[in-house]
């Protein structure tokens, strides 16, 4: 008779499991997490791992802090505040492009550290630039709601390719065609930037974003 696995005996840490669970959720989305996949990942038992988290929700948060508390530790506190912007900002674009589930996440429990640690970065760095008191809320929000609604946009465009096994450049190149076939009376924007659509890196474009919104509150001082 083969000789059944052995359970593991050595300690099981929320770090490891926070770990594996990572690894399954940037293979296969949310939906290839499930706790009986981590049991045969880890080689233990549902009881280990409910010793450490109370369940999925709980687990997904616990990954996302992870991810996000990564970001934050890699700027430097040093750095001249509007440079420390750029870089958090396309840290987190970077982070939600690899993760694709951080973005749902983040919107899905918006009480938990990684977005207050968002804040608060992206808050104290703009009081850095001097933005005044009465305006420092809204700037903040403004630009945590441009961050990860543009990545996430990104991210969700990425795997719509992936599942399509579509090239960008091609996928990019039909639609500014289409674009390019409209009527420029009736979209003469669109008519007039087809071509830098076909064009445009993402992660450019975004920082552009960043930019203009630096210049933007500028003027609020």
């Amino acid at each position: 008779m083969a000789k059944k696995a052995q359970r593991r005996t050595d300690g099981l840490s929320k770090e490891l499991i926070v770990k594996v669970a990572t690894d399954l959720l940037d293979a296969g989305g949310e939906t290839a997490l499930t706790f009986r996949t981590l049991t045969t990942r880890l080689n233990t038992g549902y009881g280990a791992i409910y010793h450490h988290v109370a369940n999925k929700s709980d687990l997904l948060a616990a990954a996302t802090d992870e991810i996000i508390a990564r970001v934050m530790t890699g700027v430097v506190t040093d750095a001249e505040p509007r440079e420390a912007l750029r870089t958090v900002a396309l840290g987190l674009f970077d982070a939600i492009d690899a993760h694709p589930w951080v973005g749902a996440q983040l919107s899905r429990e918006p009480w938990r550290p990684a977005l207050l640690e968002i804040y608060e970065s992206i808050g104290s760095l703009l009081d850095a630039l001097n933005v005044p008191e009465r305006s420092l809320f809204d700037a903040a929000g403004a630009l945590v709601n441009y961050v990860l609604g543009v990545a996430g946009q990104n991210a969700a465009n990425a795997r719509v390719l992936t599942c399509s096994d579509a090239d960008r450049s091609v996928f990019l190149a039909t639609i500014a065609a289409q674009w390019a076939q409209l009527d420029p009376g009736q979209y003469p924007f669109v008519h007039k930037v087809a071509t830098q659509l076909r064009e445009h890196d993402d992660r450019e474009q975004f920082l552009s974003g960043i930019d203009i919104f630096l210049a933007g509150i500028a003027t609020l001082r």
